[in-house]
């Protein structure tokens, strides 16, 4: 009696490369995007690193756009906006982002050309992985294409750091081993992890790890495209024997040559129906229309369609789904640039002094004191002068204009006055403190606070 086990041994899966018009999409998607990636944080935008997310700092430098944790809401909205148009484009296109812009997908297909580059294709690497490691050309072949990833895990990595540290000083510095320690366990930990992924793991982490593979399914419906095989055109299969070739007409177009099985980088057959493994590469489609060029057969037997339409119903592309979806991420990118244009380059924090609630000075005026925080979160030397509204006669001892350097802090402490008869006998009056930029004074940014007033007696 054989045994079982409960774990399938892993076979490594060396796809057939593939030519056709999605492939080509797939690597003009992977250029854009690694180019993206790498290039954007080379601008600079006045006098900075045009994206710079400054955790030592606590700010994120995003063009013109300087968040502060104070800003923190904008991020969450950055965050529900990329997951809802995960959500849309799902619903309508299917897998579309792991087939053409998953961060996984993009390194796999640069680790995987790398390795034919240097391996050769499908049989000549299962050749050289039969050979002994005492053979010259194994060392080479492998030695080569394992110096070539660690070139792009390198390069990987430091374009992540880049992000959170200038990435021009970070390039000289990695080289001339005169970067922090930390940016050299970032760089190693992300381009190992990298190497892992795209090297080592590949479509096990689409099988076993990746999330988004298991709740793709509740976006799904019998409207979104899928990928899929038509049985009514390529059932039953040919052999391309003689007696297929001489009488065609009782079979389908499906030669059953494997292409779209050895191009799949999962491994899937995709002939038998829609797959957790699916990626939507769409490289299937590409073996498959070329094979059928080849038999003088039309394209489409295996394409991007629907289940609906696989039936022979139409495929709608507006639904409630779709409509919700859309509803939801119209709404939230209304807001987060509703936010943007209204977000304040001035914060002011005024708290009470608690040892002096109130006390008597000359001329019946009653003096309360605070201190006053005020926060620049330009990136521009500026001018404010503090007032208040809404306390009539209220004076501010010895006010005058101050200075604050880009992203610096003023901390004072005030003495307000106010004629007792202003109070109106109140104990407790409410008031703001405004803070206004010499260079834009209608620019008025208020914090309100409580004046402390005597009990009559």
């Amino acid at each position: 009696m054989a045994s079982q086990t409960l774990y399938e041994k892993h076979v490594k899966i060396r796809p057939r490369p593939v030519r056709g018009r999605f492939q080509n999409l797939r690597i003009t998607s992977l250029l854009v995007l690694l180019g993206i990636f790498h290039i954007l944080p080379l601008f600079q935008w006045n006098g900075r690193q045009a994206i710079l997310f400054d955790l030592s700092e606590r700010r994120f430098f995003v063009f013109g756009l300087n968040i502060w944790p104070q800003d923190f809401i904008l991020l969450a909205f950055v965050l529900l906006g990329l997951a809802l148009i995960l959500f849309f484009a799902t619903s309508l296109l299917g897998r579309v982002w792991c087939g053409y812009a998953c961060p996984h997908t993009v390194y796999n297909e640069v680790f995987m050309w790398l390795e034919q580059k240097f391996e050769g294709n499908r049989s000549e690497q299962l050749k050289l992985a039969r050979q002994p490691w005492t053979s010259k050309e194994k060392w080479l072949k492998r030695g080569g294409k394992y110096l070539s990833w660690f070139a792009v895990v390198v390069c990987t990595g430091i374009g992540f750091v880049g992000y959170f540290t200038p990435i021009r000083e970070l390039v000289v510095d990695f080289f001339t081993l005169k970067a922090a320690p930390t940016h050299y366990f970032w760089i190693a930990f992300y381009g190992g992890f990298t190497w892992l992924q795209a090297g080592i793991v590949r479509e096990q982490f689409c099988k076993y790890m990746c999330p988004y593979a298991r709740f793709q399914g509740a976006m799904f419906d019998r409207d979104t495209l899928i990928i899929a095989y038509d049985e009514n055109r390529g059932e039953p299969r040919r052999r391309l024997k003689k007696a297929d070739r001489e009488n065609p007409e009782h079979l389908g177009f499906c030669v059953d040559c494997t292409m779209c099985v050895q191009v799949c980088p999962t491994g899937i057959d995709i002939r038998e129906g829609l797959q957790l493994e699916c990626i939507a590469c769409a490289a299937c489609i590409d073996a498959c229309d070329n094979m059928m060029d080849q038999i003088n057969a039309p394209r489409g037997l295996i394409r991007y369609t629907s289940t609906n339409a696989l039936e022979g119903k139409k495929t709608r592309f507006v639904r409630p789904k779709t409509l919700g979806y859309g509803l939801v991420l119209s709404l939230s990118f209304v807001l987060f640039i509703f936010m943007i244009i209204t977000k304040s380059d001035v914060e002011i924090d005024v708290i009470a002094d608690r040892n002096m609630l109130s006390r008597e000075i000359r001329g019946g005026k009653i003096q309360n004191a605070y201190a006053i925080q005020v926060l620049n979160k330009s990136e521009q030397e500026r001018r404010f002068i503090v007032s208040t509204r809404g306390l009539p006669d209220a004076e501010i001892e010895n006010n005058a204009a101050f200075t604050i350097a880009p992203s610096e802090v003023h901390q004072m402490v005030v003495s307000l006055n106010v004629p007792q008869a202003s109070l109106n006998g109140k104990l407790m009056t409410k008031f703001e403190f405004t803070v206004a930029p010499e260079d834009a004074p209608d620019d008025v940014h208020a914090k309100e606070a409580v004046f402390t007033g005597k009990l009559k007696r």
